[in-house]
């Protein structure tokens, strides 16, 4: 980023993976805008922690993309809070089974509306700001844009048109806008968060080669690259999963 004090909006921002990006951009010297949707809480308490780091250099945007205006709204207020958007990071993202006999049309708008539908109509809407910046854009793809998880149609295939999206925009958006994707394997939450038992951690944790499951540090010191040190990168999408992919 050529600006001294570049402006990374984060959606999601305010726990798991989207805290550490923040954390990671804000130590590379980014002002923070922390988006969320019901972690209000999280997303204040992240802001005043980087606040007290360094003076006005986060703020928090809610927003519900399942709305109607909701990611036209987060847009503009984006653009507003500090006049510029050098980043944007399409982080949130629903997560939840739906087994093919039970989805439902709600299922289908909820799970496209976080994972393909925000990054679309986001990346369009902040193309003008990213453009005059000389920005970057960075979604949160997932290996399994690639191969289904089971019980999980809904979500791999809103994934896999997130993965077409990261190509067609980086392509669309060139040479302003560089747009690329990173593919999380599995990833260790905090405890109280987590979604895995200890025996299917561990069984997850076998198949990966690096013999470890990821923490969210990792996936955000990749989008970190990505924005400050690739600038000659777009279109990829990096998979960061310790080499689960390669493991059938």
């Amino acid at each position: 980023m050529n600006h001294p004090s570049p402006v990374a909006l984060v959606t999601g921002g305010a726990q798991r993976i989207g805290r550490a990006i923040c954390d990671t951009l804000h130590d590379r010297g980014f002002r923070i805008l922390i988006h969320y949707r019901r972690s209000a809480d999280a997303a204040i308490k992240l802001a005043e922690e980087l606040n007290s780091k360094r003076t006005n250099s986060a703020a928090t945007l809610c927003a519900d993309f399942a709305t109607p205006g909701g990611i036209s709204s987060l847009a503009n207020a984006a653009s507003a809070r500090y006049g510029r958007i050098d980043t944007l990071i399409n982080n949130a993202s629903d997560f939840y089974p739906t087994p093919v006999g039970t989805i439902s049309e709600a299922d289908f708008d909820a799970l496209f509306a976080s994972n393909l539908k925000a990054p679309l109509f986001l990346s369009q809407a902040l193309a003008p700001t990213l453009k005059a910046s000389g920005g970057c854009i960075v979604n949160m793809v997932d290996i399994y844009a690639q191969r289904p998880l089971h019980d999980h149609t809904v979500y791999c295939c809103a994934k896999a048109g997130l993965q077409m999206l990261t190509q067609s925009l980086a392509q669309a958006l060139a040479p302003e806008v560089r747009v690329n994707g990173v593919a999380p394997g599995a990833i260790l939450m905090p405890a109280e968060q987590s979604d895995f038992s200890a025996q299917e951690a561990k069984n997850i944790e076998e198949k990966v080669p690096l013999a470890r499951i990821g923490e969210p540090k990792d996936i955000a010191r990749t989008i970190a690259f990505l924005v400050c040190d690739a600038p000659y990168v777009t279109g990829q999408i990096i998979a960061v999963d310790g080499g689960r992919t390669l493991s059938q």
